[in-house]
């Protein structure tokens, strides 16, 4: 999946050399939970997100966009105390996008995550349970947004977990997968906006 991302990503810059390729930088809020049979009692965790990418424009309407974001994900569980798993991955989401003349797009893609810690919180405890969590985890993002010409914009995404992040515990695998709702704000860099 990493060299198919790689691959795909050269393929797309070398056609978009002789097209305008925009920066832009993205921060917002993250809704995360977790999913699976092992996790029914998982409540949702707020978060931020940070981020940068490169728009690059495949044709007039539709684009490409290879981000680098951090994010703070995982779960609550308050059923017997207020207990959090707190996990912080940097995301790699190639997003394709198509956009319209009015501002709005639509995007979706996939996504690479590399887990760079992993806590258990119980009320005034934190331990450390990054080794019981896989470093890598995939996911599908889908989502929408609206950029004013000045460059600003909103969006809203969901990425979807395509694979289990649990590690094998005492012969048992349990099954456990990354759902993030993210909102936020953008600034394209480059004139024009779109």
């Amino acid at each position: 999946m990493k060299k198919f991302l790689l691959v795909f990503m050269f393929a797309a810059t070398a056609g978009a050399v002789n097209a305008q390729v925009q920066f832009g930088a993205k921060a917002g809020a993250n809704f995360a939970t977790l999913t699976g049979d092992d996790v029914e009692d998982a409540k949702t965790k707020v978060g931020l997100n940070l981020g940068l990418f490169a728009r690059l424009p495949l044709t007039e309407s539709i684009k490409l966009q290879p981000e680098l974001v951090y994010s703070m994900q995982g779960a609550k569980d308050d059923t017997e105390g207020d207990a959090s798993l707190n996990f912080n991955y940097i995301n790699v989401p190639v997003m394709f996008q198509y956009h319209t003349t009015s501002g709005f797009f639509v995007e979706t893609g996939p996504q690479v995550g590399f887990l760079t810690s992993a806590k258990f919180k119980f009320e005034d405890e934190d331990v450390d349970i990054k080794d019981e969590f896989k470093g890598v985890d995939f996911s599908w993002g889908f989502g929408l947004g609206y950029q004013l010409p000045a460059g600003f914009g909103v969006n809203a995404r969901y990425n979807l977990g395509l694979s289990n992040i649990a590690e094998d515990f005492e012969g048992e695998t349990p099954n456990i997968k990354n759902s993030v709702i993210q909102v936020g704000v953008f600034y394209t860099f480059g004139s024009g906006g779109n």
